[in-house]
């Protein structure tokens, strides 16, 4: 016969039990490396197309789920960064083959300067002629199908796994105002968390690593394609960890450098830096991930400030017009806009056309909630290190991260304090003047809109 006791430690194992989430994770990953001469993004002084491969480029991705019919999937590319055009194609197949929407998907690029141009909306900063802008057209192409083919053979690998999340820290960020001669009494904030979530095998084995850094990938600035830092750091670590697949996901480093840098054995030392960071938290114990996983995505409208009208954008930039020669004019700035002449020329051809100059833009913030145990934001842009520092203030230090370079990247997305000094960050919004103050408020109150919405207390 079951005495009381019994009975009761049989109830709180089962309740153990039920607590305890089930999860399900499927990885895939895929070589992007252009098979063809591409002009290089990221510098807008290069002067000729890619002349050789230092390292493949891969697109992975990694699907979870936490309860059935409801993965989702995060994926990591060596890329400077996936163009909403690009995000949009992905996405829309995404959910029309495989039924994921967009909440659910979150695409991250590691902002390496060493990777292909994707897209046309790339032309005011690249002086490319018409031959060259086709094999971006190619490429183009080739990455969306690869990126989706990607995500459905996660989806298809989906089978048990364990979840856990630990942080370390890795010194190879330092912030780019700080280190410039000109701006040396400014702050240098920087942010250098190494978030690490583990996929294991319900044995207990490694099967993927997913870390996250902030830092630009700038190390190198020569002609081969590559990853930079965060390809070699990936190689590493599946060196150190025969058999598991690395995927790494750029931070908010917008305003922040891997100092000194402009070799290929700085770019080899950073990536085993990283590699380090990642065992140093693999040899501690790390926390279980709990679930539900909820999802939530926004777009929301971040004015820019004093934009200019049609006839005020004409009128400051008479013809000639259409072509530049970059290692000319590139740096030679219009003296109302303070914007490189080159990137007029998109906003001119819109005017010529009959279209109206936008005064907003439409900003992708994105919450995942791993029940009450991670928080993962994922936002849009080059993210300055004021609003990683802000959201993990906000939210955990030691349970939140954030993820900039996803879903879109069009230019900066500074913060009050980058705007106040101004500078680059400040100025580069990927149109013709700069974001308006409120573009911090917004992003942080849509965040918090989001994280309620997500909460596990809903």
């Amino acid at each position: 016969m079951r005495t009381r006791g019994a009975t009761i430690a049989l109830l709180m194992l089962a309740g153990a039990a039920r607590a305890q989430t089930v999860w399900q994770a499927g990885v895939a990953q895929a070589v992007i490396t252009p098979t063809e001469p591409v002009w290089m993004a990221g510098y807008g002084d290069r002067t000729h197309p890619s002349d050789g491969v230092l390292r493949d480029l891969y697109v992975k991705a990694l699907a979870l789920q936490s309860q059935p019919g409801q993965p989702s999937v995060i994926v990591a590319a060596d890329l400077l960064g996936f163009p909403r055009e690009i995000s949009d194609a992905v996405a829309g197949a995404c959910e029309k083959q495989f039924g994921i929407p967009r909440d659910r998907l979150v695409l991250n690029a590691s902002h390496t300067h060493s990777a292909p141009v994707v897209h046309r909306n790339a032309f005011p900063v690249f002086n490319l002629d018409e031959k060259q802008w086709q094999a971006v057209d190619r490429y183009a192409t080739f990455l969306i199908g690869k990126t989706v083919d990607v995500i459905g053979a996660a989806l298809h690998n989906i089978r048990p796994a364990n979840l856990k999340f630990g942080q370390g820290f890795a010194g190879i960020a330092v912030n780019r105002r700080r280190a410039n001669p000109d701006s040396r009494g400014r702050p240098g904030p920087v942010d250098h968390d190494v978030p690490v979530m583990t996929i294991q095998n319900p044995d207990g084995s490694l099967r993927a690593v997913l870390v996250g850094y902030a830092c630009h990938a700038t190390v190198l600035n020569i002609y081969k394609i590559s990853g930079d830092w965060p390809g070699f750091a990936q190689e590493e670590i599946e060196k150190a960890h025969p058999g598991v697949t690395a995927l790494f996901v750029q931070g908010a480093g917008a305003d922040a450098n891997p100092l000194p840098r402009r070799s290929v054995e700085l770019a080899h030392l950073y990536g085993q830096v990283l590699a380090a960071a990642v065992d140093d938290v693999l040899k501690l114990p790390m926390k279980p991930v709990e679930g539900p996983l909820r999802t939530a995505f926004e777009i929301v409208q971040v004015p820019y400030q004093n934009v200019p009208t049609n006839d005020e954008l004409v009128q400051k930039n008479p013809p000639p017009r259409r072509r530049f020669d970059v290692t000319q004019t590139y740096g030679a700035y219009d003296a109302l806009l303070n914007l490189p002449r080159p990137r007029n020329a998109r906003w001119l051809e819109m005017v010529e056309r009959g279209g109206k100059l936008p005064d907003h833009y439409p900003y992708g913030v994105q919450v995942w909630q791993f029940g009450k145990s991670l928080k993962l934001i994922a936002l849009s842009g080059e993210v300055v290190v004021d609003y990683s520092l802000r959201l993990k203030g906000q939210y955990g230090w030691d349970d939140t991260w954030v993820a900039g370079y996803s879903n879109d990247v069009f230019g900066y997305t500074p913060s009050a304090r980058v705007l106040r000094e101004g500078g680059y960050e400040a100025t580069n919004s990927g149109f013709l003047v700069p974001f308006s103050p409120e573009i911090e408020p917004l992003i942080v109150q849509t965040v918090a809109k989001l994280m309620s919405r997500t909460s596990a207390d809903k």
